[in-house]
């Protein structure tokens, strides 16, 4: 408050950290309503026209059954849900409501006598103009003590803390810093699964390693989640739809970790910052394949790429190949938008009905995706495609879920990776250094030598997935067939159920990986009838 007696609404620029605020000044008669930079912290809002009996204003909240409570049901908007089968979730600054809004990361909302104004007080490519000033060679120390400075600022807590461990590089980092900043207890949280089948998504061995090596108070637990129970819980907590499947870890971690502590990190935002997603070296080998005739890439795709298997594994390998051959032919903004889209290419705008492509328009996303790739100021495909990352999937996809999930267990998540001194830092060198040798994270492995263990540092990348391919085939094959069968799937109306059917034979067969998109469809038709039973 006395922040903004001295300074005003530019004050924002001295905040750090993670915060959504509104703060009414009753002596101008103005609203502020404002989102940290990166969008740890969700802010929604709504405007209502006025009425007779008094009920016009602005609606703002932090979360979407919040603000919902205090307005009459919207309407579902059409774009949005094509937006979330597509991309498994609801981009900002919209929502899957008609006239519902949220804040974009780094905005800024101002009301004034009725009129509304909205600016950014922030934008990540800003960060760039340092970029020639920055040693690559001798970056490293810096970056260990930017990083360390910004674990222990968010150490600083009145309740018991913990760290969430995965087991990768990021979170491994954290706890160096953490084990660095104090002699004292460290509790860290790993779950992983009990089948056997599963085993190549389990971290808990990798996590186990770290825990040792600086000596936590460790809690590992084996689990056989009951997904038929778990699925709606999840949803109901999003209150929204949200089909990322690393939501079902997310959300099990932070149970777990809620019976120690009420505070915990996460490493949340360290792919996005220093490359750590397949995709970016991806990209940087298309640039080079782009060399190659067209005629040659686009033969490949028809007659090469088809033939190549699925796979189920945490890691795909084979899979990555497929995509990566299959687009081949065309413009890099256009293969990494595919690349992040589930909508497969033999049906792209036809798996929705007609009906309901004519209510929700244009599929426009695309489209914005790759001019958001291609504003990026830089050369370098990666640098780009972290640029669109750090907008996009990072604010609507990792930190929406983080917050949410964490919040469901009334666990406080803080995110040291998201911090926007560490993103100025790291958005100061070039994607040639942040993938030093072509290896994700390189530069932050090259950093961290000595600190963590070699297996640590020489580990493959793994996602915090679930074996979602295979408990669609089994555990949950009788859900799916429940709530997306043709009778159902004909009254919604959205898609095609044609279109279902494909991709649940298909799937259940073998022949493909359809696991993100009929996930997508199974969350969906959850959340639905979550909404109706509520307006009921």
């Amino acid at each position: 408050m006395h922040l903004y007696e001295q300074e005003g609404e530019n004050g924002v620029h001295r905040l750090r950290g993670m915060f959504a605020y509104a703060l009414w000044d009753r002596e101008r008669q103005t609203l502020l309503l404002v989102r940290d930079r990166l969008g740890i912290k969700p802010l929604y809002y709504t405007v209502r026209a006025g009425r007779p009996e008094g009920e016009g204003g602005v609606v703002f909240a932090s979360e979407l059954p919040a603000l919902l409570a205090a307005c009459p049901p919207p309407a579902l908007r059409p774009a949005a849900l094509a937006q979330y089968l597509t991309l498994l979730y609801v981009p900002g600054p919209g929502t899957v409501f008609e006239d519902v809004q949220q804040l974009l990361p780094g905005e800024l909302l101002k009301i004034v006598n009725g009129k509304i104004e909205t600016r950014r007080y922030f934008r990540p490519e800003q960060s760039l103009t340092r970029r020639s000033s920055l040693d690559a060679t001798d970056a490293p120390t810096p970056f260990l003590d930017l990083l360390f400075e910004t674990v222990r600022a968010h150490l600083v807590s009145d309740v018991p803390l913990g760290l969430l461990l995965s087991g990768g590089l990021d979170s491994g980092a954290i706890l160096a810093m953490m084990r660095r900043a104090t002699n004292g207890s460290i509790r860290t949280f790993t779950i992983g699964y009990e089948a056997h089948a599963d085993r190549s998504y389990n971290e808990l061995d990798a996590a186990r390693v770290l825990a040792r090596h600086f000596g936590t108070e460790h809690t590992e637990e084996r689990l056989r989640p009951d997904a038929v129970k778990l699925l709606p819980r999840i949803v109901a907590s999003m209150g929204e739809p949200f089909a990322d499947s690393s939501a079902i870890p997310t959300y099990l971690v932070s149970e777990v970790a809620r019976r120690s502590v009420t505070v915990a990190l996460s490493g949340i935002g360290g792919d996005e910052l220093f490359g750590g997603y397949p995709r970016y070296l991806g990209i940087r080998a298309a640039a080079r394949y782009a060399r190659a005739p067209e005629t040659l890439r686009a033969w490949v795709a028809t007659h090469l790429a088809s033939k190549l298997p699925e796979g189920d594994g945490s890691r795909n390998q084979i899979g990555r190949l497929k995509r990566f051959l299959s687009d081949g032919h065309r413009s890099l903004s256009e293969q990494y938008v595919r690349w992040i889209s589930s909508l497969p290419p033999e049906w792209g705008a036809s798996a929705f009905t007609p009906e309901w492509l004519a209510q929700a328009g244009p599929l426009a996303t695309s489209d914005e995706y790759r001019s958001v790739f291609t504003r990026w100021p830089s050369e370098d495909p990666a640098d780009r495609a972290m640029g669109l990352d750090l907008q996009t999937y990072l604010p609507d996809d990792l930190l929406r879920m983080g917050d949410r999930l964490s919040m469901a267990h009334s666990l406080e998540l803080r995110v040291p990776f998201c911090d926007h001194e560490l993103l100025s830092f790291a958005l100061a060198l070039p994607a040639s250094t942040r993938l030093a040798g072509g290896t994700l994270k390189g530069f932050m492995r090259k950093a961290l030598r000595g600190l963590l263990p070699s297996t640590i540092l020489n580990r493959a990348k793994y996602g915090f997935r679930v074996p979602l391919a295979r408990w669609l085939r089994e555990d949950l094959r009788e859900m799916v067939h429940d709530l997306l069968s043709d009778e159902t799937v004909r009254r919604r109306g959205y898609v095609r159920p044609e279109y279902v059917r494909w991709l649940v034979h298909e799937h259940e067969t073998g022949a493909r990986n359809f696991a993100d998109q009929i996930y997508a469809l199974l969350v969906l038709e959850l959340w639905q009838r979550q909404l109706d039973q509520a307006v009921l």
